[in-house]
């Protein structure tokens, strides 16, 4: 068949031109043609030249980016015009088929249009991105001509009377007002640019964040398509294929994002409800956050309808398709070649096109709503997090410390409550989305199935408050299992810190069994929360089939016959769409009503009080922009790299403490008739009139309690004042004149080291600038004064170390005295030293005082105020304050007070003598230093040997890191944790998996025949009994499924259980028996995070997770066997679906776990921010440091919103394309069953389509708990890694019942050739040792530290690896003998003292077996008795945990008498006195002597003059013996290493 442009009908004369050239229809096409053509001419060059210098450009430098007036509504115009242009295409090639020959301008237009439109946005986006606007004109001229040739088009047509009944008039019509439109957007870039006709074009600048390079987050510059397509997110998500996402790749926040902005923005809303009228009246939270935050949720509530909207298009062109396919095509002739439009919505392929259309839109719209949301929300958390810490920062010290505030309610507000809110305004459109949604579904169903489908959609609406009730179950669940797993880790805490002591005297099953019992209730109520999960799940995927099953047998009753195919497909797609918001709605509210008391929480804590205004610290962080209250300077402000502290200064300056000029200039600081209080009336200081000279020492001398402390906290301004005035002089250190600059920080900030002291996390070095800038001499110099070298080499790093909360733990010495050189290297003039000698022995203190205080910061002339009990000290006083019960008792120089209050002095000097005796006391004693040095050196030792292999990098990865070839780290980095699924499983046990899947498959099984007979039944045309046998049937199936469903549900949740259960289970016993070195280098925190974090996963987390996957799986995996069986061509485009499919899974899963991470670990540093700003509150406040902290909060705010932003905006990446994958997947089901019409009845058709349908909604959830159960398993995965560890060999080689009942009965021990270590892989800390100890010997053994003693007292307990050699006690070689035997019979005091929570009697018998009376005695032995009989409940009275609640003293002596109620011959000490007082080791030597008089006592001495009196000693070095012999011989050879000993000891 020829083709020719007008057609080639032998009849018509296309070509002829009699009537006018207009009026041939023929020439009006070809004049349609001209501006395609000419555009394409045009811009094909230019867009090449561009393209080929551009590519390169684009990425790198996003800092062109611009957008052009107009820029989102050309997009929307653009995508409109390519869609008529399809219309039209379509249109032609349908009236083309109705000639008898080709007429090709019927379709040549439409598609050069086509082509044309999407080469004008392709042009515009390039233009734009070059920000070259001149290039613009181009398309001006385009939309003009196109205007005038469709105008003519038009006219003509209506010259001939076509009309709107004509297809082709609407699409000319509608094809001429876009054009139009068009062109009005491009008149407006003229007019606003004035790039042409203009004398001066407008010049502009991109937006300020894509100048700067470090903002990666372009969802709110990039165009429309790639908003909507998330498409600038490509490189991120491929990228983190080849290298993990970092914090660097992710870069900053745009500024508008930024948690400052936002505050500002929330606090305005805030303060501006503060009326003149009622200024002390609450403002609602509620109202500032609509306010501030009103506008972008108004948005997403637009598209969030919109979408709902569209939704409701799936079933009704699901109707209409299946409803035409029956009618052949046969189109009437209205006129030569028009198609009437009446027909078009009855065009079987058109609803096909249009389904497509309505769902990508549909999906396009949720997710812009998702997304807008979640950018609120995370915005909402940024404002309110900033409100919170400021509110932090002002709050009154007496509010803390009168416990109105506790840490852990501010905790709470950050890491809760905040959460709350922002998930709220997530779920928040769902409020006023779903009823309408709701209410649109029954209609339609009305108009569908009448009044039968009324009855279906009540069965849905009633059912809605019994999942609103299951759902607050599950809460109150959660709450209580919270409860019972708290109480669970408290246990495991102490039996890991004690592990050393149970397993010496093999308790350790007696308290893993307490630990069990708490584990079963914990699974109590975890089974009540597994078996409300699982109806939650049941009412979900039971509900639909209940409906169906209720509508379609009323319409049976109703209607006597069934429903038509098109009815019932479109009815059951309806119902799937209207149980999903019924579903959220319960969860919505819930979260509604968690919303309202979290609100009301935070209203309640910044409407609490404040420390006073008249202070002279009141930085608020407004205060740097009260001049100007527009916004737009606060930006550049903050967004400038210079310190806002600066700045906040210059403006706070007015309102300092203005001084009087009377003033003397030599005092720092005068207090005069001040009374001061902590918040109650009743003033705590009163009557207070002090000064404190510039540049001198002034001692605060007085008893505990007497308002020392207070004092200092009174001038700096943190008590409450009820009268007098606090004076602060001008330092006259600087001229007047130089007020402004650097200068200003030092002026009225007071280096503060508070009593507690207080660490930041943060390295050594880090805590002692303290934000200071860094000088090398000076830090050196405050190091030494504070002798912190020698620990600073003990840590691994350095001062380069972490330390504080989540670092390395430090004794109370050692954090002192780190706080102290904080004060120390601060450039104040005043310094105030609360206390800093309490937790340090004496040399250190004299150090401190002579070197720290007397020369660093007296050379300095800085002014100190020091608060001591160190009565010795006050001859180096300047000026005393001496005070009592609240009051000054008297001030003034040393010299004043001699002469003035002479019983003052006396009783002073009486004090100095004693305390100059226990100074001799303690010279004696090895210094508690060393020891607390000792103590960090072993645990750094044992570390060492694991290298630092840090907690989570498990082998795998470090072999990763060396192996750099890119395929090799790819594969590994996509791989499903198989191994540790496989571990999962088979805790669950096989019989449960196994059950599971049957259950599984054969539910969806069911489901599909509930359908596919739906199917049958409604294509059937029979009479009435059969219908009644399809109905029976039916029946008897919905009951099938909804049975099924429950037991599904039932069936996944207690695999899970059973699995938690096992897996906890044997990991507790892994590890309690485990060796001790185990314990050595494995980091405590890292074994607890298995038993919290890691277990809380494997109990909550992964059965929920594992649910959804396989169901939303075989959800989609049913859908595509249901299409494919139906219309078999469908599997051909499966292939490549696919294949798309699997890449954007396995891009995803790599991108998103890194995501995840990134979240994860920012969030922590931001809530220990808070807590440690809430702990440090005075310190911060005295040295004026707020601002520096609030910066840093904004920091760590924005790096966590930057990384959670991400984390939502790749989830939407992944919605988006298996959105659209979807829909391509519903086309093509729905091409591929119009073309092959007839080999398939209808109803098949249909259910085939609906099928489709759901596919859309589950794929993303497919790939999403992909990605999430991959990183719960990596929980399994850790848990695996310890279930691996060796236990000890706790049987041994004889059996317990041949061994005596009383051995050891002698406590003869011979030690023959005996070597000992830690670790095959460790050099042997003991060699070659021997030893004869006969029965009651006392044998003492000394040697100087890491000489071995300790390793010999753990080798007579086979607690370390004996290679060599053995140890026979009466007769019975103890490697030979099971453990529990071994260490039950032998007893062992440590040098640390360890008590664990419970009763007195728990702590000296757990196993029960001694009777009160024996109890009672060995408490008078170790001088207790008098003690536990005064405390409440005498033997059952509360030990807290660690048994806090004695001292470290009475701890060892409650450790003797354990000892002691263990009846065993042998007892050894292990350094046991090295932590107590001279009196309670006087004590235990006593004792020792007369209760073990006829035991057999080992002593590893700490201290030499405690083994003086023993029979034996043994000098060890370096894990040999040196000297073995009496005392009295070994005192008498001089040269000797035991006489040296007791020389440096005496």
């Amino acid at each position: 068949m020829a083709l020719s442009f007008c057609g080639s009908e032998i009849n018509i004369n296309a070509y002829s031109v009699h009537n006018g050239v207009l009026n041939n229809g023929c020439f009006v096409d070809a004049l349609n043609l001209v501006p395609h053509v000419f555009l394409l001419f045009i811009t094909f060059p230019i867009l090449f030249i561009g393209w080929g210098s551009q590519s390169s450009k684009v990425q790198i430098h996003h800092n062109t980016w611009l957008h052009f007036p107009g820029h989102n509504l050309r997009w929307i115009l653009t995508f409109s015009l390519l869609f008529v242009h399809v219309c039209e295409f379509a249109e032609g090639i349908v009236s083309n088929k109705m000639m008898g020959t080709n007429h090709l301008h019927l379709y040549t237009p439409a598609f050069m249009g086509f082509v044309a439109a999407t080469t004008s946005v392709v042009y515009y986006h390039n233009i734009e991105t070059s920000n070259f606007p001149k290039l613009l004109l181009v398309l001006f001229i385009y939309w003009v001509l196109a205007f005038i040739t469709k105008s003519i088009k038009l006219w003509k047509y209506v010259q001939f009377n076509v009309g709107p009944q004509h297809l082709r008039f609407c699409i000319t019509a509608l094809l001429v007002i876009l054009y139009g439109l068009l062109m009005a957007v491009e008149v407006n870039v003229i007019r606003v640019r004035k790039y042409v006709f203009f004398a001066n074009p407008q010049k502009v600048k991109p937006p300020e964040d894509l100048q700067d390079l470090g903002v990666r987050f372009l969802q709110p510059f990039v165009n429309l398509l790639s908003k909507a397509t998330y498409w600038w997110m490509n490189p991120l998500i491929i990228g983190a294929h080849k290298r993990p996402i970092e914090l660097k790749k992710i870069g900053k926040l745009p500024i508008a994002m930024r948690a400052l902005t936002n505050y500002l923005r929330l606090k305005d809303a805030y303060e501006d409800q503060r009326t003149a009228v009622d200024p002390d009246r609450a403002p609602s939270i509620w109202r500032s956050m609509y306010r501030a935050f009103g506008r972008p949720i108004l948005l997403s509530s637009t598209f969030r309808y919109l979408a709902d909207l569209l939704g409701f298009a799936g079933p009704l062109c699901i109707s209409g398709i299946v409803k035409y396919l029956k009618q052949t095509s046969l189109e009437t002739h209205f006129d030569v070649h028009f198609m009437s439009s009446s027909k078009l919505l009855q065009n079987t392929s058109v609803l096909a096109v249009l389904l497509f259309l309505a769902l990508i839109l549909q999906r396009t719209f949720l997710q812009a709503s998702y997304y807008v949301t979640i950018e609120t929300g995370i915005n909402l958390r940024g404002a309110l997090l900033a409100m919170i810490y400021n509110k932090i920062l002002r709050l009154s010290t007496s509010n803390m410390s009168m416990g109105e505030m506790t840490l852990g309610q501010i905790n709470n507000l950050v890491a809760i409550e905040t959460n709350q809110l922002m998930w709220f305004l997530f779920l928040c459109p769902n409020l006023w989305a779903m009823p309408v949604q709701i209410v649109m579904g029954v209609i339609l169903l009305y108009y569908l199935l009448g009044w039968s489908a009324l009855v279906g959609a009540s069965v849905i609406v009633l059912l809605a408050p019994l999942q609103y009730l299951i759902a607050t179950k599950l809460a109150d669940t959660q709450k209580v299992s919270l409860e019972h797993s708290t109480d669970r880790l408290k246990k495991t805490t102490e039996i890991l810190k004690g592990i050393k002591l149970l397993k010496l005297y093999a308790w350790e099953n007696i308290f893993c069994d307490s630990v069990e019992e708490t584990r079963g209730k914990e699974l109590t109520s975890l089974r009540t929360f597994a078996l409300y999960t699982s109806l939650s799940i049941f009412m979900n995927a039971a509900i639909p089939i209940a409906a169906v099953l209720a509508t379609f047998v009323m319409h049976h009753f109703i209607n006597e016959t069934g429903p038509t195919p098109s009815e019932a497909f479109a009815a059951l797609s309806l119902f799937h769409i209207l149980v999903t918001p019924l579903f959220l709605l319960s969860t919505v509210v819930r979260f509604a009503v968690k919303a309202l008391v979290s609100v009301q929480k935070l209203g309640e804590f910044l409407q609490s009080d404040e420390i006073g205004d008249d202070s002279w610290r009141n930085g608020d962080m407004s205060a740097s922009f009260e001049p100007g209250k527009k916004h737009l300077g606060v930006t550049k402000a903050i967004n400038r790299k210079q310190p806002m502290r600066y700045q906040m200064d210059h403006y706070e300056q007015p309102t300092r403490r203005q001084t009087r000029p009377t003033e003397t200039e030599d005092v720092a600081v005068k207090v005069s008739n001040g009374f001061f209080t902590w918040g109650s009336n009743l003033s705590t200081l009163s009557d207070i009139n002090i000064r404190i000279p510039t540049g001198q020492l002034t001692m605060v001398v007085g008893q505990v309690g007497c308002g020392k402390s207070s004092l200092l906290l009174a001038m700096l301004g943190e008590m409450q004042t009820i009268d007098g005035r606090v004076y602060w002089s001008k330092s006259d250190k600087f001229p007047s004149d130089c007020c402004q600059g650097v200068l200003f920080k030092n002026r009225y900030s007071v280096a503060y080291a508070a009593q507690k002291s207080w660490l930041l996390n943060a390295t050594v070095e880090e805590n002692i600038t303290f934000g200071s800038p860094f000088s090398k001499q000076r830090y050196k110099a405050v190091i030494d004064a504070c002798s912190l070298q020698p620990d600073i080499d003990l840590l691994p790093f350095g001062d380069q170390t972490d330390i504080g909360e989540r670092g390395i733990n430090l004794s109370g010495g050692q954090r002192q005295r780190i706080c102290v050189a904080r004060a120390l290297y601060q450039n104040t003039n005043i310094v105030f030293l609360d206390d800093p000698f309490s937790a340090l022995d004496i040399h250190l203190s004299d150090h401190l005082m002579q070197e720290g205080i007397l020369k660093f910061l007296q050379d300095d002339k800085r002014t100190v105020v020091l608060v001591t009990h160190k009565l010795q000290y006050l001859i180096h006083a300047d000026w005393i304050i001496a005070m009592k019960d609240g009051s000054i008792l008297r001030e003034g120089t040393l010299k004043d007070i001699q002469t003035h209050d002479v019983e003052l002095y006396d009783h002073w000097k009486t004090l100095m003598n004693r305390q100059d005796q226990e100074l001799e006391k303690d010279i004696q004693q090895d210094s508690q230093t060393m020891l607390e040095r000792k103590t960090l050196r072993r645990a750094f030792y044992s570390r060492e040997a694991k290298n630092q292999i840090d907690d989570e990098d498990e082998e795998e990865e470090v072999e990763d890191e060396e192996d750099d070839d890119m395929s090799s780290t790819t594969n590994r980095r996509s791989e499903i944790p198989w191994k540790a699924c496989w571990c999962y499983m088979s805790s669950g046990g096989f019989l449960m998996c196994f059950l599971m899947v049957f259950c599984k498959l054969l539910k969806h099984s069911v489901i599909v025949a509930i359908d596919y007979w739906l199917a049958l039944w409604t294509s059937s045309k029979t009479n009435q009994t059969s219908h009644s046998h399809y109905l029976l049937v039916f029946i008897v199936l919905c009951a099938a499924g909804i049975t099924l469903c429950l037991i599904t549900s039932l069936t996944a949740e207690f695999l899970g259980l059973s699995a938690a259960t096992n897996l906890h289970h044997n990991l507790l016993n892994k590890i309690i028996h485990a060796p001790i070195r185990f314990f050595d280098v494995t980091p405590l925190g890292q074994i607890l995070n298995r038993f919290s974090a890691d277990t809380n996963i494997i109990d909550q987390h992964i059965p929920p997770t594992l649910e959804s996957l396989t169901r939303s799986t075989l959800l989609c995996l049913s859908a595509i066997g249901v299409i494919s069986s139906i219309t078999p061509f469908f599997l051909v485009a499966l292939l490549p679906l696919a294949i798309t499919f699997y890449f954007i899974q396995k891009y995803f899963r790599v991108a998103s776990k890194d995501l995840q991470d990134l979240d994860d670990s920012t969030q922590l540093p931001l809530l220990c921010h808070f807590s440690e700003t809430a702990e440090g509150l005075t310190t911060i406040r005295a040295f004026r440091h707020e601002a520096r902290f609030k910066q840093r909060m904004l920091e760590l705010t924005d790096t966590n919103n930057t990384a959670y932003l991400f984390l939502s905006a790749a989830n939407r990446w992944l919605e988006v394309r298996t959105d659209y994958l979807g829909a391509v997947i519903v086309l093509t089901a729905a091409g591929a069953s119009i073309w092959s019409y007839g080999l398939q009845s209808v109803g098949l058709v249909g259910l085939g389509l609906t099928y489709a349908l759901t596919v859309t909604n589950y794929l993303n959830w497919v790939v999403r708990n992909l990605a999430d159960l991959e990183v719960q398993m990596s929980a399994v995965k850790k848990v695996n890694s310890f279930l691996s560890t060796e236990s000890e060999n706790y049987e041994g080689f004889m059996d317990g019942s041949q061994v005596p009942e009383n051995w050891p009965h002698n406590g003869e021990i011979k030690i023959h050739d005996l070597c000992v270590r830690y670790d095959p892989m460790l050099k042997p800390v003991l060699k070659h040792v021997n030893i004869y100890i006969e029965p009651g010997q006392k044998v003492g053994i000394c040697g100087r530290t890491g000489s071995g003693k300790s390793s010999l007292s753990l080798a007579f307990f086979n607690m370390v690896d004996m290679f060599e050699g053995k140890i026979v006690i009466d007769g019975i070689d103890i490697s030979k003998l099971p453990l529990q035997t071994l260490r039950s019979r032998l007893s062992i005091i440590l040098q640390d003292p360890v008590l664990f929570s419970g009763s007195i009697r728990f702590n000296l018998d757990p196993e029960r077996t001694c009777t009160d009376d024996r109890l009672w005695e060995a408490l008078e032995i170790a001088q207790l008795k008098n003690m536990v009989k005064a405390l409440p409940g005498g033997l059952d009275a509360v030990v807290t945990e660690g048994g806090e609640n004695f001292s470290v003293g009475q701890r060892q002596l409650f450790c003797l008498a354990r000892a002691f109620v263990r009846n065993s011959s042998i007892l050894i000490m292990d350094e046991a006195t090295a932590s107590i007082d001279m009196a309670t080791e006087n004590i235990l030597q006593k004792v020792v002597m007369t209760a073990f008089a006829d035991r057999t006592v080992v002593t590893i001495a700490h201290r030499v003059h405690t083994i003086l009196k023993a029979d034996v000693v043994i000098v060890m070095k370096r894990g040999n013996i040196l000297e073995y012999d009496k005392p009295e011989i070994l005192l008498e050879q001089e040269d000797g290493m035991f006489a040296s000993f007791v020389k440096a000891d005496m």
